[in-house]
């Protein structure tokens, strides 16, 4: 009995040894890769994602969510692929018509004929006059109202498209631009896009990190 009491302890005594040195059969389990919420206002952040070990899924799943903020009216309004905005949450022709002209509008009814360099309450009536400076329509080549996220990211990478843009430039321009901040301070009268921008930077730089792969 002795001796089985022995056996015992000095094995407890080796198992605490093991794990005072390290040993995997105690350790203790790794830290997650992110801290932080995994959701704001409607909108998952990078630590919702860490979850997913394949790099091609996790980016495809990181864009897919930043498409909850570029579909919203409040971007993909000034993001036609015709003429002409859209305006309102239901993202209707724009009233009174105007087109795209060289993206001010046309001569004699550019944009800046009533948008000015901030939002603008209306003086007799809720809601707003929308604005920014320079309040503009997005070049043609990035329209994307009607596409689904497959080309809408396809798109976005391609330089040709995008402004000339490389993936860098991508995650600088999502995360400080002041036009793509209006979309989160668009007035009264209109409903802000999910999240916020810092959160939408940080889901284009951690699907940069990820490889930039696309959905589908």
């Amino acid at each position: 009995m002795w001796n089985a009491l022995a056996r015992a302890c000095a094995l407890a005594l080796g198992l605490a040894a093991l794990a005072a040195c390290g040993g995997t059969e105690v350790s203790a389990p790794p830290a997650p890769e992110n801290d932080g919420p995994s959701e704001i206002s409607g909108l998952k952040t990078p630590a919702a994602f860490a979850g997913i070990e394949d790099d091609e899924a996790r980016a495809a799943a990181l864009f897919s969510e930043m498409t909850k903020v570029m579909f919203h009216p409040r971007c993909a309004n000034c993001h036609p692929r015709d003429g002409g905005p859209r305006q309102g949450d239901d993202m209707s022709p724009h009233v009174p018509q105007v087109v795209r002209g060289d993206g001010l509008g046309a001569p004699g009814m550019e944009c800046t004929a009533c948008h000015g360099a901030s939002n603008v309450a209306f003086a007799t009536s809720e809601g707003s006059i929308p604005g920014a400076e320079p309040w503009a329509l997005a070049p043609a080549s990035m329209g994307w109202i009607g596409l689904d996220a497959t080309a809408l990211c396809a798109q976005v990478k391609d330089e040709s498209r995008n402004g000339g843009r490389s993936l860098a430039d991508l995650v600088d321009h999502n995360t400080k631009d002041h036009l793509v901040n209006w979309a989160w301070n668009p007035g009264d009268g209109r409903a802000p896009a999910p999240g916020d921008q810092a959160t939408f930077g940080a889901l284009t730089a951690a699907w940069v990190e990820a490889g930039a792969h696309c959905p589908g």
